[in-house]
């Protein structure tokens, strides 16, 4: 029984196994070709390229351009699975005459092959900002990072070369620019001396550029100096010795590094008037001199009459 049954089951399998095998392979073709044929629906990101006016243009586009949009196709299932975004490139905007209001992404700027259609574009348009494209002087601004070397300072700011850099893009953005910032001076343990460096400009704000990308920058170390004043300083004349000076009293302003004034006793600061005259008689307005190793002096005031 079981015999008969398996041999039932095998004539069946294999009577006319060509006119089968023939029928299934027109079934997988069938169904490939209804399959293939039915509608489907694809969205693809397609790069945008914007032609924005020459040089030198007087307009600036302020508003983004996207980068990208999404378009939605329908067609045949076959087709579309064979569709690329190389296939399709890049959607092209002419904006060179810098008056355009808008872009307005149309079905017909995508390229898409025969029996498929543009369904949807995100964004369909993207309204357009302009602006007067503008120039300005703006001033470079140099800081200072670190400290000299001990006993020592760095005299005023950096100085700038160029002082000004030219800025340019939409009026808006540009005429609001206060300075263009460089990289700091680094003055981390210099001494004495003129130090010059080249140092980068910070990148501007976005659509604006600088004609130069860096400046070069100069410092001034000096010794570090401390004002000590002395008050009521007597003159003391010299070359005549019954002279008298007018005013007899002066006040006297050292600056001089700070060992310097820590040693400093006040019956070192003497001040004295010189007459060079031979005459018996007379009077003149002399300069008060102080003299003090490593100090700058400033006497108040400079210049004392001698009568003799």
């Amino acid at each position: 029984m079981a015999l008969d049954l398996a041999y039932r089951l095998r004539s069946a399998l294999t009577e006319n196994l060509n006119l089968k095998l023939l029928s299934l392979a027109s079934a997988l073709v069938l169904y490939a070709l209804v399959h293939g044929s039915q509608d489907a629906q694809r969205s693809l990101l397609l790069s945008v390229v914007a032609l924005t006016p020459r040089e030198p243009a007087t307009r600036e586009l302020v508003t983004a351009i996207p980068a990208q949009i999404r378009v939605t196709v329908r067609g045949p299932r076959s087709t579309l699975d064979d569709l690329h975004v190389d296939d399709l490139g890049s959607v092209f905007v002419d904006l060179r005459s810098g008056d355009e209001q808008q872009i307005a992404f149309e079905p017909s700027m995508i390229p898409v092959p025969p029996g498929v259609k543009v369904e949807h574009i995100d964004p369909p348009a993207v309204d357009l900002v302009w602006e007067d494209r503008v120039v300005l002087d703006v001033p470079v601004e140099v800081g200072i990072v670190g400290a000299a070397a001990s006993g020592f300072v760095v005299r005023g700011a950096p100085a700038a070369v160029p002082a000004f850099v030219h800025a340019r893009g939409p009026k808006s953005q540009v005429m609001v620019l206060q300075h263009a910032h460089a990289d700091a001076f680094d003055v981390t343990g210099l001494p004495a001396g003129k130090y010059t460096r080249q140092l980068a400009i910070d990148a501007p704000p976005a659509r604006v550029s600088y004609d130069v990308p860096s400046v070069s920058a100069s410092v001034e170390v000096l010794r570090e100096l401390v004002d000590r004043p002395f008050a009521r300083v007597p003159v003391a004349v010299v070359g005549r010795a019954t002279a008298k000076a007018q005013p007899s009293e002066v006040d006297v302003r050292l600056s001089c590094p700070p060992e310097v004034v820590r040693a400093l006793r006040s019956d070192q600061v003497v001040a004295h008037a010189q007459v060079t005259s031979s005459a018996d008689h007379g009077s003149d307005a002399l300069p008060v001199l102080v003299s003090i190793d490593q100090c700058t002096v400033h006497v108040t005031p400079p210049t004392v009459i001698v009568r003799w």
